[in-house]
């Protein structure tokens, strides 16, 4: 796939991200509990990923090759999705959508950036460049104007 088109899909998974978290957010504030939308948002997750399988997947993986992920691959993306996930419809009502988000995607952004650098989480390194140090200084900037008043 081009680099085009991957940032086109890329673009779009953040536009379904913020339209799930407005939708969560809202059942969060109808039901006064922000871990329940988080609950809601798991438990559909997984029928609509079981059903993407089903569709989509050709081969599934073995009972061995499940075996020899270790045990806590299996849970830790979870619990910080869900941790992730309560925190945007905890603050999305106090603070707005696109302040939280902004601000969750600095909080990406730089996190990613000093990951890659260190190559944490066994991900490729990616070393902190000029470029890549502008770049986030303009996105940190870019975030400033949109939550100033």
């Amino acid at each position: 796939m081009n680099q085009s088109l991957l940032s086109i899909i890329a673009f779009i998974g953040g536009v379904c991200l913020a339209i799930q978290a407005g939708f969560n957010t809202q059942l969060g504030v109808l039901v006064k509990k922000p871990i329940l939308a988080s609950i809601s948002t798991s438990i559909s997750g997984v029928l609509f990923a079981f059903v993407f399988v089903l569709l989509f997947s050709k081969d599934i993986p073995t009972i061995q090759t499940a075996k020899q992920v270790p045990w806590y691959l299996w849970f830790a993306g979870g619990l910080f999705s869900i941790i992730g996930i309560t925190l945007y419809y905890f603050t999305i009502p106090k603070l707005g959508i696109s302040k939280m988000i902004s601000m969750g995607l600095c909080g990406q952004l730089v996190f990613s950036v000093v990951a890659g650098h260190f190559g944490w989480l066994n991900l490729p390194f990616e070393p902190i460049t000029l470029k890549k140090m502008i770049g986030v200084s303009a996105m940190i900037l870019g975030i400033a104007f949109i939550n100033s008043n």
